[in-house]
């Protein structure tokens, strides 16, 4: 997980949609906000500068400093990131007469490295109020489209481009083919795969975990199934799994799918916790009171449970890269994750370390690599039935 490309977030909302289409092509990838900037490393292989709801010209636009331009590896700006680019080398980005957004038909110089294999003519998605209207001397203009000259453009003697257009969106239709050729510009070898990575995990929670006992809570899903399986395989017996009823699951889901983790080898423990669950609900009719009752009572159950088994020092969860993402504003870097993700609130009042095999995954990137562990599509594709939704709704 070395080779990496180094996504830098200035706020736009298809910045997870970047990453999940360079994961969608074998590339690791990872975002970070535009004032995070982690420190440069051998590893990264190349840069993209993500979209934003801001303009450039604005007093308080986000700005990041400018010492990776230097750093000597590829760097992709699109939309805010190309204007940033441009305005950052002296370049000139006005106010749009009318805000462009849609489609829109690009011509590429095809003989341009980013362009390679592209249409001499093809649709793209524009989202942007803002337009560069001179570029800097030592860029050149490498596609347009009927109403914007600077479509995109590259820096003439680096390996530094800028796209005034969406390439992540499916409405950009070679969009992917674009990013695919960026990726082969870095040097990536495209070998992010749910086999390396499983490798690659069980060899770091074999290091990490050694022969300690880790309690892990099953729900069902997908992301606890798939997480609790990696540790399974990596230190076996040694993690306890507890699979709580809380009497809002589906009609005899709790048998059916306690019977399908023990067919998976998995050392897991069925608890019956339904009246704890309804007299914690007993009156209640305020959705968030019923929320926070039913978390509260998970805690205690799970609390309760963990406690019968000796010197467990970690705890599981099924953590997912969008949970970390989210956790991290913009505007003010923060590790937390979501108050209602997971079992919140456990690893405090339990003093366990917490272990997250897939903490650097989306979502299809979990349903695959759980189709490579051998979980079943019964499991891989059960539809979501979160427990205070149902509480709730009632």
């Amino acid at each position: 997980m070395n080779e990496q490309i180094l996504i830098l977030d200035f706020g736009s909302q298809y910045t997870q949609l970047i990453a999940r289409r360079l994961r969608e092509l074998n590339v690791y990838c990872e975002i970070y906000p535009y004032n995070h900037i982690p420190k440069l490393h051998a590893g990264i292989k190349g840069i993209i500068l993500s979209g934003s709801p801001c303009s450039v010209r604005d007093q308080n636009a986000p700005q990041c400093p400018d010492e990776f331009l230097n750093f000597g590896v590829p760097v992709l700006g699109v939309c805010y990131g190309a204007q940033w680019l441009a305005q950052n080398q002296k370049g000139i980005v006005s106010a749009s007469a009318i805000r462009e957004y849609g489609r829109a038909m690009m011509k590429p110089n095809t003989e341009n490295e980013l362009f390679k294999g592209i249409s001499l003519e093809n649709q793209v998605w524009m989202s942007h109020g803002d337009t560069i209207t001179q570029i800097p001397e030592h860029f050149q203009i490498i596609a347009s489209t009927e109403t914007v000259k600077v479509a995109a453009f590259q820096w003439i003697e680096k390996k530094i481009f800028g796209i005034q257009f969406h390439p992540e969106v499916t409405h950009s239709t070679e969009g992917k083919q674009i990013l695919n050729n960026f990726t082969t510009i870095c040097g990536c070898k495209h070998n992010w795969t749910p086999n390396i990575f499983i490798e690659q995990t069980l060899s770091d929670l074999k290091a990490q975990l050694g022969s300690d006992k880790v309690v892990m809570a099953l729900s069902g899903g997908v992301d606890s199934t798939v997480a609790a399986m990696l540790i399974h395989k990596a230190i076996g017996k040694n993690l306890f799994c507890i699979f709580v009823d809380n009497g809002l699951l589906r009609k005899n889901e709790f048998e059916q799918v306690l019977h399908s983790y023990k067919e998976m080898g998995l050392n897991v423990k069925g608890v019956n916790a339904k009246d704890i669950f309804y007299a914690a609900l007993k009156d209640l009719s305020e959705p968030e009171a019923k929320r926070k009752a039913i978390g509260k009572a998970f805690i205690d159950v799970f609390d309760t449970e963990s406690h019968l088994i000796e010197g467990a020092k970690w705890l599981g969860q099924g953590t997912i890269y969008p949970d970390i993402i989210e956790s991290v504003s913009v505007n003010g870097p923060s590790a937390t994750i979501k108050s209602h993700h997971n079992v919140g609130g456990l690893p405090e009042k339990m003093k366990l370390k917490l272990v997250e095999p897939l903490r650097l995954l989306f979502k299809d990137e979990v349903r695959r690599a759980g189709a490579e562990l051998g979980i079943s599509k019964d499991i891989l594709g059960r539809h979501p039935f979160p427990g205070p939704g149902l509480g709730i709704r009632i």
